[in-house]
């Protein structure tokens, strides 16, 4: 049995446990010296018989006990006539089964798969075996030969088993040729090796600094990196400068590269206020599309609804309510035209506004539609409204292709049935999940965008809501006005606060936003702990599970989601004698612990209280573990009223949630919201992170650490510049 430190293992496959077909994970038992050893890890094609050489190492899984993780292996083929025997019976060569293969063998010994490959005619002495079949074996052995060679040649480069997949599954036989012309193409979309290990690999291949394959492909990553931080696009003159930075080589070769790029049309470049931007062909198409259907929209908005003035009046009468001079506007403008951005901070009558909408909508017998980027944001608009909101990847009914990228039903061939469309959470919404919604918006359909746009913006690329507002084409109604009741909200009044710049009232301690200060980092996570187990609880009759939410500005750090997720778990639920756990990549996931989906999974089965059933969950949807099945390792977990069951693989996109990130909260509310200031990394600690997490809390908010670091995020009025191009496209447009 190997030592639990070694790195590489070597055996033959005695049996294939599990296999994803879809993205190579499998579970092997491997015979090495004698002893099995259970092997877990991503590979192309494995049958019972083939030699591996494995790099990796030992880890123990709490339900399956100790396994060698792979990442990095070498495939051989068999060379033993046993051996042999062991792979052919297994049917790793369709037409052959256990008795045509003991035939076969016992024919030609050792020498079996060389013949096989180069002399496959002479598989017509075995008695059953035609011409035609002998070739179509012959065929299969030397295709899976030359896939085995190629794994060899990939794996001194280090390059992982999952990027191996996907080199195979796109170049096949020519995969090393390919990447010795030109070892950049592993950096491609589809593909996905870094750019640095591309680049040991040419550097290994002895291809110069100056390689124009090298400069392409660095200009792409670096134009693709920044599209993760937000941008659209570079200003050329930058992307030049960064780029040669970067490659360690002249501005005059990078600015060649580059017109060779934009020549090829992998690259796109466009005048925006007299300056040369850059973009991916993708986000280029993104934003050009919503400019030109936006301008459509305003071009030939939906007609006019007689007699709004009168309809809002009696409106007001029926419910005995006086809308302020912003809400009429906003509801009247809804009524006339065809798009209009309904935006402004908490306590301005947002929600009132948008019910008012959508009530009269109805009585004019429009039919409306209401989603909203995440399962949270969706659930708490529907809450809100009365209405049924859906995600807007369910309500443009979504399905995933074999690289998790989505594709939508719904768009210009296959149109969304509405007469109205209300979009919530806008400042979450990125470029290219916009373009999809307009491609499905039927012309003369209403948009109404709902969003604060002082809030973060999207995760994804693009500034979507802010370039909207920012062009002045498009009809905003921006509500200040802090209606009476919510002006006695020391949350509702410092959030307004500090989205001016304005320190917060934190020396009160009679309302509902408290500022503990503490100069120590250690007694902020005390605090920070006791407030979820004692604090808030007896005072307030908090349940900390479904109560209170820790937000953190990173992961990282003493004070960062990652380690308070385990201090909060060790208060609050510690492990106990039949108390099922599981492993997951970052965490030890326990029965009763909180948790959070972190991606959107439309396929996870679910069963409400009522015996409803269905499927899928969201990215930031929290939850509670109610069962872990520990043979299976599949769990199940409570959220609100569904239970949604889960297998092993579906787990990994699981993480405890006692604390998470400011990004991570967007969309949602909680009753109380306790934040740690202390100061970290400056790009996490700004002005719109801050008002963020404020506006979370609906009953309590609670800082604790220095008053230094609150000062120093108020001030910090960075907003994150965005390059971005919708903005000019729709200036440009006809509208």
């Amino acid at each position: 049995m190997p030592e639990k430190n070694v790195t590489e293992i070597e055996g033959s496959v005695e049996d294939i446990v599990y296999r994803n077909e879809q993205n190579g994970y499998s579970v092997l038992l491997l015979c090495c010296d004698g002893e099995l050893v259970t092997a877990v890890g991503k590979m192309t094609e494995v049958s019972v018989g083939d030699e591996l050489r494995l790099i990796g190492g030992m880890k123990v899984n709490l339900n399956y006990g100790e396994q060698f993780s792979f990442e990095y292996y070498e495939q051989r083929m068999p060379t033993s006539a046993s051996a042999i025997l062991k792979y052919l019976s297994s049917r790793a060569i369709k037409g052959i089964g256990a008795k045509t293969a003991k035939k076969i063998v016992d024919a030609f010994g050792d020498n079996t798969l060389e013949i096989m490959q180069k002399q496959p005619e002479r598989l017509t002495e075995i008695s059953g075996i035609s011409r035609d079949r002998a070739i179509d074996i012959g065929e299969q052995v030397r295709k899976i030969f030359g896939m085995k060679e190629i794994m060899v040649y990939l794996t001194k480069y280090r390059i992982s088993s999952l990027e191996a997949v996907r080199i195979w599954k796109e170049y096949g036989n020519s995969s090393v040729t390919m990447i010795e012309n030109n070892p950049y193409i592993l950096c491609r979309e589809n593909i996905g090796v870094p750019f640095e290990k591309a680049d040991r690999i040419a550097e290994a291949l002895g291809r110069p600094l100056d390689d124009p394959c090298r400069i392409k492909a660095g200009i792409l990553y670096i134009i693709t990196y920044n599209a993760g931080n937000g941008h659209t696009c570079l200003p050329m003159d930058r992307l030049i400068g960064i780029s040669a930075d970067f490659l360690k080589t002249d501005t005059e070769n990078t600015a060649s590269a580059m017109a060779e790029l934009i020549d090829d049309t992998e690259l796109i470049c466009d005048e925006i206020d007299g300056r040369s931007f850059v973009f991916l062909p993708s986000l280029y198409k993104s934003e050009f599309y919503s400019a030109d259907r936006i301008a459509l929209i305003l071009k030939i908005p939906p007609e006019r609804l007689a007699g709004t003035e009168y309809a809002v009046e009696t409106f007001e009468k029926i419910n005995n309510i006086r809308y302020a001079e912003q809400q009429r506007r906003a509801i009247i403008e809804a009524m006339s035209g065809g798009l209009l951005i309904l935006t402004g901070g908490p306590g301005t009558g947002k929600t009132t506004t948008l019910n008012a909408i959508i009530e009269l909508y109805e009585k004019f017998g429009l039919k409306v539609l209401l989603a909203a980027p995440t399962g949270r944001a969706a659930q708490r608009m529907s809450q809100l409204t009365g209405h049924e909101a859906k995600t807007i990847h369910r309500l443009l009914e979504v399905e995933w292709d074999n690289n998790g990228r989505p594709r939508f039903s719904r768009n210009e061939r296959n149109l969304l049935d509405c007469d109205a469309l209300i979009l919530d959470e806008m400042s979450m919404i990125d470029v290219t999940l916009f373009e999809s919604v307009l491609r499905a918006l039927p012309l003369g359909c209403r948009l109404i965008m709902v969003g604060d746009s002082d809030q973060l913006p999207s995760v994804g690329a693009g500034n979507v809501l802010g370039d909207l507002i920012d062009t002045g084409k498009i009809p905003v109604v921006r509500l200040t006005e802090i209606f009476r009741q919510s002006m006695e909200s020391l949350i509702v009044t410092n959030a307004h606060k500090i989205v001016h710049g304005e320190m917060p009232e934190i020396r009160r301690t009679d309302g509902d936003f408290f500022f503990m200060e503490e100069p120590d980092r250690d007694r902020i996570s005390e605090k920070i702990v006791a407030l979820c187990t004692k604090r808030l609880t007896s005072a307030y009759g908090y349940d900390p599970m479904n109560d209170i939410q820790i937000l953190c500005p990173g992961k990282k750090g003493m004070l960062g989601v990652t380690e308070l997720n385990k201090k909060l778990q060790e208060a609050l639920n510690p492990p106990g004698i039949g108390k099922s756990e599981v492993k997951s990549p970052v965490y030890v996931l326990r029965v009763g612990d909180k948790v959070m989906q972190t991606r959107n999974n439309y396929d996870l089965p679910w069963v409400r209280d009522d015996g409803t059933e269905g499927a899928g969950i969201y990215n930031g949807d929290i939850g509670i573990i109610e069962n872990i099945e520990k043979t299976s390792g599949s769990a199940k977990i409570r959220f609100d009223d569904r239970v949604v069951s889960y297998n092993s693989d579906n787990l990994a996109n699981v993480e405890l949630a006692y604390a998470v990130t400011v990004h991570k909260s967007q969309g949602s509310e909680f009753k109380a919201v306790v934040m740690p200031m202390y100061y970290g990394a400056p790009q996490l600690y700004y002005r719109n992170l801050l008002y963020t997490a404020v506006t979370r809390a609906k009953e309590k908010l609670i800082l604790v650490g220095n008053v230094s670091t609150l000062k120093k995020m108020v001030d910090n009025n960075k907003k994150t510049k965005r390059y971005s191009g919708l903005r000019a496209f729709l200036e440009r447009s006809e509208a």
